[in-house]
């Protein structure tokens, strides 16, 4: 099936199937959905805006779609692949990467027939008074080492279980739980040139950026910078661009009432159907649609 027509078919999905093996930990007794129930709570997971981590296993016919995530998702594979939906397509996600699907997207996963799909993941809650662990620098799919993840998420949900529980002991897991995440969001922590940039278009994703202002504002050759990009987001300088425009054109129609044209301008297209077909490209669907589904 062509990609596009996949995700013009997705719908609010939640399949485990017979096959799927999982542990999760929930922040509060609140969230009992039924996957949940019984879960145990670890209240300190809040201090983070995490709602539930976890670890899986997961066989076909496992598939989740959610319409509209309200936070951070991140999942990090350590052995198998499976397949996620990135910039509008289905991508393979296979042992050693991991990916963080910002707030205000769709969010799909599904499990490969015949392979087995491990994984650990973080689910968050955005809150609008509290800064995102994204930032215009996060990679949304790159290399990850799993495992010291799945070990942290794995000790949290031992010692929640336990009746004689340490809220000591919990702290320092769930802290490790965060440390391994934001190692992951803030690349720039290794190359700062980088963050410089990507915060400087984020706050103003409407401007005509090009690769040689891009290279100019870093420092660096166009080609070194490509280099850095790739490395660090998987993605070249102006595919970065057009993504954080998205990413704010999916914030503002889930967000606000602003009509499609007026957020057009706002992230750099002066024409609104030239901005509805890089929009369709990139999440799958116009820009009408993405507002209907996500109910703004």
């Amino acid at each position: 099936m062509h990609a596009q027509t996949a995700i013009q078919e997705l719908s609010e999905t939640h399949t485990h199937g017979p096959d799927t093996e999982f542990r999760v930990v929930r922040a509060s007794e609140k969230d009992s959905r039924p996957w949940l129930r019984g879960a145990p709570v670890c209240g300190t997971l809040a201090q983070h805006r995490i709602a539930h981590a976890g670890v899986m296993t997961a066989r076909a016919p496992y598939r989740i779609v959610r319409m509209h995530q309200g936070g951070l998702y991140f999942l990090a594979c350590l052995e198998g692949e499976g397949r996620v939906l990135v910039d509008g397509a289905w991508k393979k996600c296979s042992a050693g990467m991991a990916v963080a699907l910002p707030p205000f997207m769709v969010n799909a996963f599904q499990a490969v027939p015949g392979k087995t799909w491990r994984c650990a993941w973080v689910r968050y809650e955005q809150q609008p008074s509290q800064k995102p662990i994204l930032s215009s620098s996060s990679p949304l799919m790159a290399p990850f080492s799993g495992a010291a993840l799945w070990n942290a998420i794995e000790g949290l949900i031992e010692e929640a279980q336990r009746q004689d529980a340490k809220p000591a002991a919990m702290f320092h897991w769930v802290e490790l739980v965060q440390h391994y995440i934001e190692r992951f969001a803030q690349p720039w922590q290794v190359d700062d040139r980088l963050h410089r940039i990507w915060e400087k278009v984020a706050a103003n994703v409407g401007h005509d950026w090009t690769l040689d202002e891009l290279a100019r504002q870093a420092h660096v050759s166009a080609e070194h910078l490509r280099r850095l990009c790739r490395r660090t987001l998987g993605r070249t300088p102006m595919h970065h661009v057009t993504w954080l425009r998205m990413r704010k054109a999916a914030e503002l129609l889930s967000t606000t009432h602003l009509k499609i044209e007026t957020i057009s301008h706002e992230v750099g297209y002066q024409n609104p159907f030239v901005f509805s077909n890089t929009f369709k490209k990139w999440i799958g669907w116009r820009p009408s649609e993405h507002r209907s589904r996500m109910g703004a």
